[in-house]
């Protein structure tokens, strides 16, 4: 009737709604620098892979205060509280870590959180930011850039480090076998080096010999790389292991050893002991890897290796490469 109200029958009729972005990454593999020193003509220079495990999951939406919950929270805080304020935007939003890569265990899991939020934060708010702007604005990438291109895309990728203040450009990016997999080998009892001890330590090192970064381009471009093309198995683990062995000289007066953890070194040097010659130690460590042919070859020297080391802090895992780059979903509903 006119002038009077329509009825509603008790239900309200204002609807907002509710946006959540949802972030899913994972860790990834650094095989090691081209010039770990990064003082030479081409300073440091990538090489990793990324893997489909160990994850970081997190979900994002706007709040009335802010909140954030779950592992690695405080790191994940002030992530994204610097994207927010990068953006001019108040940093009011409730931000839940479901699961984290494991910190300073060689996987890049800084950078993939720091990663996973400011995506999050840009698909939630309508942003076009993509992962080297993030990385730029909460200060990533500053020696490696493979945390980001695996982030992006996936695969095994190859950069050639940073130049003239800027962030790392993608050499090559090829994608890992669907058949190889890769053994992992963590010591929750140890941890490698980052943040100001990472930096202290790159300063203390002697400059890496010309001649040497050369040898190991040479090895990577034109041998390591075309085997992965190939499918060459046995290659591409002789060439990775052959820049492993570089780094772990290079870097063991500073973790007291080719690898940053005695337990992983015993369980990386049985593996050799069986054949295994694709193996190293990713990044500062202490997690170790291995490639293997098949799943079937992976998963009886995973058998093998949990009978052999019984130590408390030591793991092992099968893990595949990942050839996409992270997930980033946001869902919208209505809410009364």
């Amino acid at each position: 009737m006119e002038g009077f109200p329509a009825q509603s029958n008790g239900a309200s009729e204002v609807h907002r709604p509710s946006r959540q972005t949802a972030v899913t990454t994972t860790a990834r593999l650094h095989f090691g620098f081209l010039d770990p020193s990064g003082r030479g003509r081409h300073p440091f220079g990538s090489f990793g892979l990324s893997l489909d495990r160990p994850k970081t999951r997190l979900t994002l939406k706007r709040a009335q205060s802010f909140e954030v919950s779950g592992p690695e929270r405080e790191r994940a805080e002030r992530a994204l509280r610097s994207i927010a304020a990068s953006s001019g935007l108040p940093a009011n939003y409730r931000l839940n870590i479901e699961e984290a890569i494991p910190p300073h265990a060689g996987l890049g899991s800084g950078t993939q959180l720091a990663l996973a939020v400011g995506s999050a934060f840009a698909a939630l708010e309508g942003l076009s930011l993509d992962p080297k702007e993030i990385a730029a604005r909460l200060g990533r990438g500053a020696r490696s850039g493979i945390g980001i291109a695996t982030f992006a895309e996936g695969g095994v990728v190859l950069d050639e480090g940073p130049r003239n203040g800027g962030l790392p450009k993608l050499v090559s990016r090829l994608p890992f076998p669907a058949e190889w997999r890769v053994l992992l080998i963590f010591d929750a009892d140890a941890s490698g080096l980052a943040g100001a001890g990472e930096t202290a330590a790159f300063d203390a090192l002697p400059d890496f010999p010309e001649s040497e970064t050369e040898e190991l381009c040479r090895r990577i471009v034109q041998s390591a790389l075309p085997a992965l093309a190939a499918g060459d198995f046995t290659t591409f683990c002789e060439q990775v292991g052959y820049l492993q062995a570089c780094m772990g000289v290079y870097f063991a007066p500073l973790q007291g050893g080719l690898y940053a953890s005695q337990r992983v070194g015993a369980a990386l040097e049985w593996l050799r002991s069986q054949g295994v010659i694709g193996l190293g130690q990713s990044s500062w460590g202490p997690t170790g890897f291995a490639f293997v042919a098949s799943q079937t070859e992976g998963e009886a020297l995973l058998s093998r290796l949990r009978v052999a080391f019984q130590h408390p802090g030591l793991s092992f895992e099968l893990a595949q490469g990942r050839n996409e780059g992270a997930k980033v979903e946001t869902t919208t509903r209505d809410i009364q």
